[in-house]
């Protein structure tokens, strides 16, 4: 039997994953009220823990969630949910050939979601990781950016000084002075 065909019938109601009593019927190939036959003559072996019945909120709701008006033809009685080991169970409750291949089958689709749940969970946190670095590397980035801005301000000030005083010093004078008339005897050789 397919991973996914199965998977596909494993919910969530009130935090644990289970399957519907309706689901695993027709997984068993049994009647519902069979399947619920045999749960009620071995309930000692079925704690809250392994089974529960639906109200009829969590039945509206999951009746939202797959989409349908009815499920499987409307039903007389709120459908009962069975957790991981509460399959398991039932395995040994319905010791049919049948019921042994689909209980391992069912066992192996919640070791699958367990394991898929668990990587995904990993990887989330990975990726938590990675965005905090990235954001820090950005923030960092930002921080460089704004010193060089910065430093590159202070650097045209001190280009454009250096122009400034350039300039000044190629200015020519308007007017050259005249040599001073020197003090004290005179020379032959002016």
């Amino acid at each position: 039997m397919e991973l996914q065909v199965i998977q596909s019938m494993i919910y969530e109601i009130r935090g644990v994953r289970v399957m519907f009593d309706f689901d695993l019927a027709r997984l068993y190939q049994v009647e519902t009220k069979a399947l619920n036959r045999a749960v009620k003559r071995n309930i000692d072996r079925f704690p809250e823990r392994f089974m529960f019945q639906l109200d009829r909120q969590e039945f509206e709701n999951l009746r939202c969630q797959i989409g349908t008006s009815s499920l499987h033809g409307g039903t007389r009685y709120m459908p009962y949910a069975f957790t991981e080991q509460g399959v398991s169970m039932l395995s040994a409750v319905l010791r049919s050939p049948v019921a042994v291949q689909v209980s391992i089958s069912i066992m192996d689709a919640f070791v699958a979601m367990r394991n898929y749940i668990m990587t995904t969970s990993t990887i989330t946190a990975e990726l938590a990781e990675l965005r905090a670095t990235v954001e820090l590397l950005k923030r960092d980035g930002e921080d460089t950016l704004e010193a060089i801005n910065d430093l590159s301000e202070d650097t045209r000030k001190h280009i454009d000084n250096l122009y400034n005083a350039i300039a000044a010093l190629s200015i020519k004078p308007t007017q050259l002075k005249k040599p001073s008339r020197r003090i004290g005897f005179n020379s032959s050789d002016e």
